[in-house]
This record gives structure tokens, C-alpha cells and sequence, in this order.
């Protein structure tokens, strides 16, 4: 499950919650995160940054195998005007922006990801897995980071 207090300090810059690899936790980090943005005075963006965590957290959930007890963990820092999303897993995989063509290949999420975060990359965290973060503003542009 999902250790969570929804109040959100306004002066808060960082919120850390962890999600056990389940489904109905990505419909709960959605409700957590809007929270945290109408906290935050960040409703501008809320739309666009569900969709984002929605489909980081999604691959994770579905593609993170790693042992029985291990969850997610979900990072939401205040960046700026905006919201940098992190998702954290202790699997090695990374994500790949699928190719658009007839048959479902996957992905395709990523391509979202890429058309309404400012930025957006995976990167190496402290022990096993990787970070997927991405970054948006009111405003911003889509933009794959190789880092």
C-alpha cells in the first residue's frame, strides 16, 4: 500500500510517497499528485502532469520486475513555476519511446511524456534501478534528455 498524508505544506519542495507495484496505484498517486500541485498553487499544470505520472508510473508498475516487496517510489519536487515527476524502481530496464506504425509495439506512452513535459530523461539512481523524471511548466515544450 501506500503511505500518504494528502495535506501539503505550500512551503514544501519535495514530496516522497512509495507505491506497491499494483495497478490501483497509479489511480492513487494521480489523486496524490493533484493534491500536491493544487498545494502548491500549480493547478495550470495538473492536467498534463497526471497524464506524465500516469505513464511513468504505469511502465513501472508493469515492466519493473524486481523482488516481492519492493515498491515504487514517486518524487515530487517543486521546480521553478513547475513540477519536476520522478519515479524510482529498483529494475534495471529503461523505457523506450516506441515507433508509430499499425501494430501495438508499446511505448507509446513515452511519446505523451515527450509531447507535454518540458523535459524528460532516465537517468542512474544511488543502489539498484533508475530514475524516469520529468519536468513541466505552464507553457513548456516536449523534450527527451539523454541522461
Amino acid at each position: 500500500m501506500v503511505r500518504m498524508n494528502v495535506d501539503v505544506d505550500a512551503n514544501s519542495r519535495e514530496i516522497v510517497r512509495r507505491w506497491t507495484r499494483h495497478p490501483r496505484s497509479v489511480g492513487r498517486a494521480r489523486h496524490d499528485l493533484g493534491k500536491v500541485l493544487a498545494g502548491w498553487g500549480l493547478s495550470e499544470i495538473e492536467d498534463d502532469a497526471l497524464v506524465v505520472l500516469s505513464e511513468l508510473l504505469t511502465n513501472a508498475v508493469q515492466h519493473a520486475r524486481v523482488p516481492k516487496g519492493r515498491e515504487i517510489e514517486t518524487r515530487y519536487l517543486r521546480h521553478g513555476d513547475g513540477v519536476r515527476l520522478e519515479v524510482h524502481d529498483a529494475a534495471s530496464l529503461r523505457p523506450e519511446v516506441g515507433a508509430l506504425g499499425p501494430a501495438p509495439s508499446g511505448g507509446r506512452g513515452l511519446m505523451l511524456v515527450t509531447a507535454l513535459a518540458d523535459r524528460w530523461a532516465v537517468g542512474d539512481q544511488s543502489g539498484p534501478g533508475k530514475v524516469v523524471w520529468a519536468v513541466l511548466t505552464p507553457g513548456g515544450c516536449g523534450e527527451h534528455d539523454d541522461a
